[in-house]
């Protein structure tokens, strides 16, 4: 059996989602588009059901690459039920995408999320009376508290049904439909008849009908036909809310909002907690990649160099040993500490309250508050952030924020900056790197906003409600983060560290370090073999500093480098090109011109700041 979920963005549906699955979820591509779609699998009697997680839409009639993935798969019936997740908090909103799936007559539940909030706020809905008037089972649940979650399967399994609620569109719009149903050549039903309305299908008869059908109910009305349906749509999810919901007064309460969607002091806590989560992946980071590294010292490493082995078996086994202490002892601690961190922001709902403070900044360089949550996310992984750029309303603030983000830095260059500037050189120096990008971010958003073609659209946003996170799903979604660094990292990183020891061993690195050695050295004044580890960081930024530890012998690099040139190789590690899965994604998303735009523009950011920062150097004593 196949189960899909659908319904509004912050519903709680991936909440849910996550719940039934568990972990064990693939992630794969909607053909024909750039949109994915999450499937696991839950059990019911000994049964595997498979479970879908559609994308967060208001409509099945819109035009994007969302809407457009879930029309198709819920047109052609390829759920065998379909859930439907409703804020039980915004529920009148919440229906109308609910009265649209109702028309496609597939069998279904539906699931009244958020009952705790409801609660709070002192709303009622009566659920046997909603199951009444749209004859499918109803039942009331609270991701967040694990309520009712574990009678979603059996309900839909044993229980869903075809609804028996229809809109009573204006009687222009019935007489459309009825005539529309008969022209069809296989015989059109009625919800096909209400897209073919509005110019969507495939039918080329039913289409050239309806057509001629939209013109004139258009020019009698004076307004478009989906203005008409979503009028009527929107007055019948009116009635069903004011049949259902009772509201006890006083019951709806601000509470943190007045003060987190103010100016004041709404940007200084924003301030605060993301320089206080920097902070935090600084320190814990730190500890943990001390602790970590010395075991590995004097537990692995020193025994090695003490054992008599043939040359080319320790350089073989000096490589893997290296590879597995910079994965787990400097990379791992910060990439996980952050992602624990970034996932209780989003679970808290204060992700979308940045994107409103934001967005008069935003403005400025030709983008709205809602671009910040990319770029928000782009602290954690460029990729995911470069993705969600799709949700941005046009061409032209795609592209800005596209520069903008590959500019962040992402967890694995807080890798560097962490581990490198933050245990080598000091707080002060790495938090100059972070204020670096950050001045070169605003400058070229700039620039980017006078010289960008197109036009600015205005935002609109949701607030979801803020929420106690769970410890269990905030543990889950970071360990999601961090299980692709150890399955697609580590390996990466074993074999990249044993590929270099041979280099080394056959003296293929000392020919790379002489051919660039005019500009690492001469121009930046980093010493030769830091052209290799540039070159590796391309491949996953961390790897970065993980190579120039494999390439230095030692995990502590004041050994062979001094301050300042490791401040210089981070600052250059940090602006330089984008790693290869982020220009995968560029390619994919904005082609390829953008693609080799932005990698040409960060390759001068990094040569640039890394040569100005020597320059200064030789001038002042800097560290």
């Amino acid at each position: 059996m196949k189960i899909g979920l659908i319904g509004n963005p912050n519903v709680g549906k991936s909440l849910i989602f996550s719940h039934l699955t568990g972990i064990g979820v693939e992630v794969s591509n909607y053909p024909g588009t750039t949109v994915d779609i999450l499937s696991g699998v839950s059990c019911i009697n000994r049964l595997p059901v498979e479970v879908i997680d559609l994308p967060g839409i208001y409509s099945l009639d819109g035009e994007g690459d969302e809407e457009r993935l879930v029309r198709d798969m819920v047109l052609s019936h390829s759920f065998d039920v379909l859930i439907v997740i409703l804020d039980a908090v915004h529920l009148e909103r919440n229906l109308y995408l609910f009265l649209q799936v109702l028309e496609h007559r597939i069998p279904m539940i539906a699931v009244l999320n958020m009952a705790d909030e409801a609660e709070k706020q002192g709303i009622h809905i009566d659920t046997n009376a909603l199951s009444q008037i749209t004859g499918v089972p109803v039942l009331l649940t609270s991701a967040t508290l694990g309520k009712n979650i574990a009678e979603i399967i059996p309900v839909a399994t044993e229980r869903a049904s075809v609804g028996t609620y229809q809109v009573a569109y204006d009687r222009h719009i019935e007489a459309a439909v009825r005539t529309l149903m008969r022209v069809s050549d296989s015989g059109s039903s009625r919800a096909l008849s209400l897209l073919a309305l509005q110019g969507i299908g495939t039918d080329p008869s039913l289409l050239e009908a309806a057509k001629t059908i939209s013109d004139e109910l258009e020019e009698e009305h004076r307004m478009p036909v989906s203005s008409l349906l979503a009028g009527n749509r929107h007055h019948a999810a009116s009635e069903i809310h004011h049949r259902v919901v009772s509201k006890t007064p006083g019951g709806e309460m601000r509470g943190l909002d007045s003060w987190l969607l103010t100016p004041f002091p709404g940007v200084l806590i924003m301030v605060g907690i993301l320089l206080s989560m920097l902070l935090a992946v600084f320190f814990i980071g730190s500890f943990f990649e001390e602790l970590i590294v010395e075991a590995f010292d004097v537990w692995v490493l020193v025994p090695l160099a003490a054992a008599s082995l043939d040359p080319l078996v320790y350089e073989l086994l000096f490589s893997f040993v290296i590879a597995i202490q910079a994965g787990l002892g400097i990379a791992f601690p910060f990439v996980f500490t952050f992602y624990l961190l970034m996932s209780i922001v989003e679970d808290t709902g204060y992700m979308s309250r940045i994107a409103f403070l934001a967005d008069r900044i935003m403005h400025r360089f030709g983008l709205h508050g809602q671009a910040i949550i990319p770029m928000v996310l782009g602290l954690g992984c460029n990729v995911p952030a470069i993705m969600a750029i799709r949700q941005i309303g046009t061409k032209r603030e795609r592209h800005i924020a596209a520069f903008l983000i590959t500019m962040v830095p992402c967890s694995a260059r807080t890798v560097i900056i962490a581990g490198i500037v933050s245990v080598f050189v000091g707080l002060y120096a790495a938090l100059s790197i972070y204020l670096i990008i950050f001045v070169l971010i605003l400058l070229s958003g700039l620039v980017l906003s006078k010289i960008t073609p197109g036009t600015q659209l205005g935002m609109v946003l949701e607030v979801p409600p803020l929420r106690i996170p769970s410890p269990g799903m905030v543990l889950t979604r970071a360990w999601i983060h961090i299980r692709e660094f150890l399955v697609i990292a580590m390996p990466l990183l074993i074999v990249s560290s044993i590929f270099l020891g041979l280099l080394g061993f056959y003296g293929i690195l000392d020919i790379i370090e002489t051919a660039t050695a005019p500009v690492v050295h001469g121009i930046l004044g980093l010493p030769p073999f830091a052209s290799t580890a540039l070159l590796f960081g391309i491949l996953r930024k961390e790897m970065a500093f993980e190579t120039l530890v494999v390439l230095a012998g030692t995990a502590n690099l004041t050994e062979v480098m001094t301050r300042i040139q490791l401040y210089i190789f981070a600052l250059v590690s940090t602006l330089f090109i984008p790693c290869v899965s982020t220009i995968a994604v560029l390619y994919r998303e904005q082609g390829l011109k953008t693609a080799l735009q932005i990698s040409l523009y960060t390759v001068f950011l990094g040569f640039v700041a890394g040569a100005l920062a020597h320059w200064i150097s030789t001038q002042i004593p800097l560290f």
